[in-house]
């Protein structure tokens, strides 16, 4: 953990900033630093020695002030923990318009002062992959299985819904071909369900001809509920 406390984050801030042209001065009103520099707009910096949600909120009031505020951090040395979070924290911190800067203590003197991020406004770039798979489930899925925030049962995808139709026809009419499995249950991608068995409820019992499993029909008992709305 870093040896460095609240107040031994001021001084290489306050260094820092002077080296950028600003004058500054700590604990000034609600800010713990704040640095001018010409008729520019004000730089306010929020220390804490961890990053916190209090650290977050003091950040977010001081936007009321300015658009330039900073979150300084003191970053443990070599800590997993914090080479864990720190993309995480950024990305909150973007997101926020916040900029972020940590503090690191070293055996050579002056702590080592390193902006992570400067605050900017926050504009996304959207993933079309990843949206048109949201998408694409969320077409594909019949009516509404899963209730939002449970955890208990496996999320029902229509991936799984597919699956459970082919089940549910193997369970009335046997070891059938996978191709009649296809043209019965109406699911295009049943062969593929059939052969790669991702649940374990399936098993080939001769070339092209697929049965269920125990497994498979404990599936059918536990999604119950899902099977009955998985009318064709």
């Amino acid at each position: 953990m870093s040896s460095l406390r609240e107040t031994d984050l001021y001084p290489p801030i306050k260094a820092f900033l002077e080296g950028q042209g600003y004058s500054v001065k700590g604990e000034v009103t609600d800010c713990d630093v704040v640095a001018m520099r010409a008729d520019e707009e004000p730089v306010v910096v929020e220390l804490k020695t961890t990053f916190t949600l209090p650290l977050v909120f003091q950040g977010m009031r001081r936007q009321t002030i300015t658009d330039l505020v900073y979150l300084a951090v003191a970053a443990p040395n070599g800590a997993a923990l914090w080479r864990r979070h720190s993309r995480d924290i950024a990305k909150l911190c973007r997101m926020l318009g916040l900029g972020l800067i940590t503090v690191r203590s070293t055996d050579r003197g002056a702590p080592r002062v390193e902006v992570h991020l400067d605050p900017a406004p926050y504009r996304p770039r959207k993933n079309k992959r990843r949206r048109a798979k949201l998408l694409g489930e969320f077409q594909r899925r019949v009516g509404d299985p899963n209730l939002g925030g449970a955890s208990k049962r496996p999320i029902v995808t229509a991936y799984r819904q597919d699956a459970l139709k082919c089940a549910r026809w193997l369970s009335g009419n046997g070891p059938t071909k996978a191709a009649i499995v296809r043209l019965e249950t109406g699911v295009a991608r049943a062969p593929r369900i059939l052969q790669r068995d991702v649940y374990g409820w399936f098993e080939r019992m001769e070339r092209g001809i697929y049965g269920l499993t125990p497994a498979g029909r404990l599936a059918l008992v536990d999604f119950a509920d899902v099977v009955a709305t998985l009318v064709r």
